[in-house]
């Protein structure tokens, strides 16, 4: 079974950056899908950011677009999200993801991380 491990959460100031990771073990990944979700106090797990291990290409949802970076070592098997001009509307627990479906929504995910709060201030 794949494992994910997210790290990276914490406070920040609204405007400001904060990086999160995502570890993959268990098995190396060879291609498929992997993606960040996030999901706030009482809000439906909301799609962030996906990228595609083998050729690097992305896909951002729409609050993440023009903000956000998704990105991948595949040397370390870990998956980053790089995020910008931070809003305190994108306070919540962030999850790591994994999944060849992963892109039809939460139900198409295979492995969930545990995921990591990020809560930013106004």
């Amino acid at each position: 079974q794949v494992q994910l491990v997210e790290s990276g959460g914490g406070l920040a100031q609204a405007g400001g950056s904060l990086a999160l990771s995502c570890l993959a073990s268990g098995r190396t990944f060879t291609g498929g899908l992997m993606g960040w979700f996030r999901q706030a106090p009482g809000k439906e797990r909301e799609f962030v950011a996906a990228i595609n291990w083998s050729t690097g290409g992305t896909l951002y949802g729409v609050s993440a677009k023009g903000r956000f970076t998704i990105s991948r070592d595949n040397a370390k098997n870990t998956m980053y999200l790089q995020m910008s001009s931070l809003k305190p509307e994108d306070t919540a627990v962030y999850y790591c993801a994994a999944g060849a479906r992963l892109l039809q929504g939460v139900n198409g995910v295979g492995y969930w991380g545990k995921g990591t709060l990020v809560t930013v201030s106004s």
